[in-house]
């Protein structure tokens, strides 16, 4: 059985993100990892959690899922406070060491002191701005890639030594034509091919 780790790391603005979608996703992924026999823990970045309970739950996880709306190009700042405050309590216990340097060893490089080898991580990202903002020279993020535009979310991991599994995202989210019907399938085909 492996463990995985959900993360709301939705945080909460009246009328403009209720986290309601965010919720929508968790949802769906519980669903599917209870199904396929996951043993499943949550954490929500927007709550009044224990730092220590919060490492354990990633020395614990083989996978960690990370659900989060993306607010001015990149993370709710509560989510980059849990970030800050999780991943720097588990120095030497459960995501990283050191930066990976050392005087004794000259080959060792920059970011290969984590402790989360062996775990994988999957960014779940609802977004306003549409698809073909991506990887498009024409485009707001000036050709750069759904991943190269969260590169610095996807390092934090990386550092820690967690592999990335392909990212998921829901874009224009507030057209208003969002068919949420649709979009638990397409989640859920997402959550099959990379977890089954």
């Amino acid at each position: 059985m492996k463990n995985v780790l959900i993360i709301n790391g939705h945080q909460y603005y009246e009328h403009v993100a209720e986290g309601k979608l965010t919720q929508f996703y968790i949802d769906t992924a519980t669903e599917f990892f209870h199904k396929e026999g996951y043993a499943i823990k949550h954490s929500v970045v927007e709550s009044d959690y224990n730092i220590k309970e919060e490492v354990e739950k990633f020395a614990w996880a083989d996978i960690i899922l990370f659900q989060f709306p993306t607010y001015w190009m990149g993370v709710p700042w509560l989510a980059k406070k849990y970030i800050d405050e999780i991943f720097s309590a588990g120095k030497d216990t459960a995501t990283y060491v050191s930066d990976g340097r050392t005087r004794s060893d000259v080959t060792k490089r920059y970011g290969s002191g984590g402790l989360m080898q062996g775990k994988t991580y999957m960014l779940s990202i609802t977004y306003n701005c549409p698809t073909s903002e991506f990887s498009n020279k024409e485009g707001f993020f000036e050709g750069l890639s759904l991943d190269e535009a969260n590169v610095a979310t996807h390092k934090t991991f990386q550092f820690c030594g967690a592999e990335p599994l392909k990212t998921f995202s829901v874009h224009d989210i507030f057209k208003g034509d969002l068919d949420l019907a649709k979009e638990k399938v397409r989640f859920h085909t997402h959550l099959e091919k990379t977890f089954k």
